[in-house]
């Protein structure tokens, strides 16, 4: 794969059961189903969060939306045309119903049973990113307001129920680190003084250190079952492709480099360190970066039609910047682009990149993948 150097503008994001509404509790004789799914991250998964927000960074106009069958095609919030993949995850895991996202009127009561999403488009793992967007929820955010639904828990369980269910019957979902570098260290205007006194090195470790304390922050608030999925390969997204005019096969060489250099470090913060460290939870390392990158090198495959071009774009010289929106021009075959938008995924593509991280081997989910995950 021929790859060019970088001319970085600021992209809107990046990466990265359907039908009748489930009943609130788990059935009893399904004892294996996930109860609850707590959802942290960016518009890989946000699900509705940012429509609360006055933020530039939103998904709430059509066509976003259009497959998603609970509300019969109508924008959600979720960047993409359908699921996203913590929605998938958690239906075939038999997650009773979609957690709800936070800032939602209704993210009370036994809603959050299911669990509660609060991942936000345009976050990142540090607080200074996204803020191109105006308004989003970092990371450091998304963990206080799960502080606060840690004790609506105790007053709905009772404290020792409740610490069963979240510790045992729940599974924390993190997909976020991409804006860190797309929408921070790598924004000329935004970050050219960080990248003076920071190195990407430095810069990682910053972020790994972040991490590190957000995870610790979730375990003491009894998070045990964690997967968490590092970055995807954000050079070769449509976006990246069309603002430096690159050939289909051609990827940004500087922001794949800053993604593995990540990823690396995640994998031993994950496996090694947060294993040593805390020994009672258990955390899976989901390798978004290369289930993606097969994707797209592989797409024909896999029965897509182009890895290159999004479904959602915009027509002229503005083709593949431009965030999905009511002017944008539709794709007439939605399944057959592994790209929704000139940042995230298709539903295809989610679907896809779930059934890897339920079933798969450790080639892309390790040291075992989220069936076994759920049933621990």
């Amino acid at each position: 794969m021929s790859m060019k150097k970088a001319i970085f503008l600021v992209p809107f994001f990046v990466f990265l059961v359907v039908g009748s509404r489930f009943s609130v509790v788990v059935s009893a004789g399904d004892k294996n189903a996930l109860a609850a799914s707590f959802v942290f991250g960016d518009s890989l998964v946000d699900a509705g969060n940012n429509n609360y927000l006055q933020t530039l960074s939103r998904a709430n106009s059509p066509p976003n939306g259009i497959d998603f069958k609970p509300s019969r095609g109508n924008p959600t919030g979720r960047f993409t045309n359908g699921r996203t993949i913590a929605d998938i995850v958690g239906e075939k895991l038999g997650q009773p119903n979609y957690a709800v996202p936070y800032l939602a009127p209704n993210a009370k009561g036994e809603a959050l049973l299911n669990g509660v999403n609060y991942a936000s488009g345009g976050g990142g793992i540090l607080n200074a990113t996204g803020s191109v967007f105006v308004n989003r929820l970092g990371m450091d955010i998304q963990v206080d307001y799960y502080g606060i639904t840690r004790k609506q828990f105790d007053k709905l369980l009772g404290e020792d129920k409740a610490k069963d269910y979240i510790r045992n019957k729940s599974i924390f979902s993190i997909v976020i680190g991409s804006n860190d570098f797309l929408n921070n260290y790598l924004v000329p205007f935004v970050a050219a003084q960080a990248r003076l006194t920071q190195t990407p090195e430095t810069f990682v470790e910053d972020m790994i250190g972040h991490l590190r304390n957000q995870l610790k922050r979730l375990y003491e608030l009894d998070a045990r079952k964690f997967v968490v999925g590092n970055v995807a390969p954000i050079g070769c997204i449509p976006y990246q492709k069309s603002v430096n005019q690159l050939k289909d096969k051609q990827c940004v060489d500087l922001a794949n480099k800053l993604a593995l250099q990540y990823n690396a470090r995640l994998k031993d913060l994950l496996l090694v360190e947060m294993k040593d460290t805390l020994k009672d939870a258990h955390f899976v390392y989901a390798n978004v970066y290369d289930l993606v990158m097969d994707l797209i090198v592989n797409f024909k495959d896999y029965g897509f039609r182009t890895a290159s071009e999004a479904c959602c774009g915009t027509g002229g010289r503005l083709a593949g910047i431009l965030p999905c929106g009511p002017t944008s021009s539709l794709c007439t075959d939605r399944s057959k682009h592994v790209f929704w938008d000139p940042y995230h995924p298709s539903e295809a593509a989610n679907l896809l990149i779930a059934d890897k991280l339920l079933y798969g081997d450790s080639k892309f989910v390790t040291p075992f993948n989220l069936l076994h995950l759920r049933d621990l």
